[in-house]
């Protein structure tokens, strides 16, 4: 199937869009500004829709006539992982004021849900279907704890790695075993949910970091994974799960930033505009492949994942398995979103897409041909005061405010944990420039503007 053609990627998108033509659906909870592409497709295939709203966040939000608003307030929350890890539970326990809402707008329970990949798959809420998200089992398979046994069944070449308690002693023994010349990382299991954004990953080079790692962890945690620190550029590749085998795409930069101060990590976006070497993407998308075949095999999985790594001076290093439709699968899915979104959905149903992997690799070159990125800032803590887009100018090397269209816009909201900005459009990124060193510009520029309290960063040095 030729999906490099326009035409027949729009026959097989309205052929995916079955799954909710005509049929009333409810999206959230989340982010309103994060539903309007959303809200636009559904309307296009008729069917009604209401937003769970956690906020308003940055950028455009869907029309006043396009969908009904409901209003939630999540519990406070101090992290990334503090914010995604209460999806699934405010979903099915939201408001009596929200619950009516919903009950009101699909009073003939004809409707099914369009949640974040946080909110589980298995169960109804309020008696209808939920898509978007993903099984219990698949989310299950994101604990760091896990990743290492994957890339052995899979026969990834891997670093070395201990899984230990979180004992003073124990990690003391493992980090020395294992740290190299920048030290250690260690990362903390998922036992009360869902981990990300770097929140439980602590990078150890003495014994001051040992202690405030371990205190951190301590009421956390139960095990902590020690590896020893990978220098390099941080990255991912991502495929998709097929009846028929695995789709490999392109590699991902990573802006995992360094605050060298107080040795800790800042995630910043992801981009397009960097390339490994060819020998280097040929082995990491035949990790896609492998890793996808084991979790097809081993654990019947189906749809997209992706794996993060750090492009070493020894080759590509995997760290940690995405089991969904992550930030950089979505960014390398922007050839054409409403398609993938679609296909995603479609595939964690269990539907029958009739698409093979070849159809789906079709599509690297027009990946590869569209380059593209975004700096983003996730702030914990500080608030701006409400929702702005200005443009800002970029010298090569620093942001500035600009009374001019530069190309570069800055996109900034508050968010339950703090801010979230971007800068979207942003010509600042082209064809082998490094997300990550324009990612520290835009957390210096948001330093000085809104006191985020980053500080100095640095960005991985690309040592293939």
């Amino acid at each position: 199937m030729r999906l490099t053609d326009p035409a027949v990627r729009a026959e097989v998108t309205a052929r995916l869009g079955d799954l909710y033509a005509g049929r009333p659906v409810v999206l959230g909870p989340g982010i309103l500004a994060g539903f309007a592409s959303l809200v636009g497709w559904l309307r296009e295939l008729g069917c009604p829709c209401l937003v769970v709203s956690t906020a308003r966040g940055a950028g455009p939000v869907p029309a006043d006539d396009d969908c009904v608003v409901v209003e939630v307030t999540p519990p406070p929350t101090a992290s990334l992982t503090d914010e995604l890890r209460v999806h699934d539970r405010l979903a099915r326990n939201l408001p009596p004021h929200a619950v009516s809402a919903i009950e009101s707008f699909d009073a003939e329970r004809r409707g099914t849900w369009w949640t974040s990949p946080f909110v589980t798959t298995d169960e109804p809420i309020l008696g209808r279907p939920v898509t978007g998200g993903r099984p219990a089992s698949f989310l299950a398979l994101e604990d760091k704890m896990l990743a290492d046994a994957v890339w052995e069944a899979a026969s990834v070449p891997a670093a070395p790695y201990r899984i230990v308690p979180v004992d003073d002693h124990a990690l003391a023994h493992a980090t020395e075993e294992l740290a190299g010349p920048l030290g250690a990382v260690w990362s903390g299991d998922a036992r009360d949910g869902f981990n990300g954004g770097g929140n439980y990953v602590r990078w150890v080079v003495d014994d001051g970091d040992r202690a405030s790692a371990l205190a951190f962890f301590k009421p956390r945690c139960d095990r902590v994974r020690v590896m020893p620190f990978l220098d390099g550029v941080p990255c991912s590749i991502h495929g998709f799960v097929l009846p028929g085998g695995t789709a490999a795409f392109r590699p991902v930069e990573i802006a995992m930033l360094r605050k060298v101060a107080d040795r800790t990590f800042v995630y910043g976006g992801l981009g397009t505009s960097w390339d490994p070497p060819p020998a280097d993407r040929d082995e990491m998308r035949d990790a896609v492949r492998r890793v996808g075949a084991h979790l097809q095999s081993a654990h019947g999985y189906r749809g997209a994942f992706g794996i993060d790594g750090v492009l070493t001076a020894d080759g590509f290093r995997p760290t940690e398995l995405n089991t969904r439709m992550s930030a950089g699968a979505t960014l390398i899915a922007e050839v054409d979103t409403r398609f993938f979104a679609l296909l995603q959905t479609n595939l964690v149903a269990g539907v029958d897409t009739g698409l093979t992997p070849a159809d789906l690799e079709a599509m690297v070159d027009l990946m590869d041909a569209r380059r593209t990125g975004k700096a983003v800032v996730v702030a914990e803590g500080p608030k701006v005061g409400g929702d702005f887009s200005f443009p800002v100018a970029w010298d090569g090397t620093v942001f500035s405010r600009s009374e001019d269209e530069t190309g570069n816009t800055l996109v900034i909201a508050d968010t339950p944990s703090g801010f979230f900005a971007k800068v979207d459009p942003c010509v600042a990124l082209t064809p082998g420039q490094r997300l990550a060193a324009v990612n520290v510009a835009l957390m210096a520029f948001v330093d000085r503007e809104y006191a985020s309290g980053f500080g100095v960063l640095e960005a991985a040095p690309d040592l293939r």
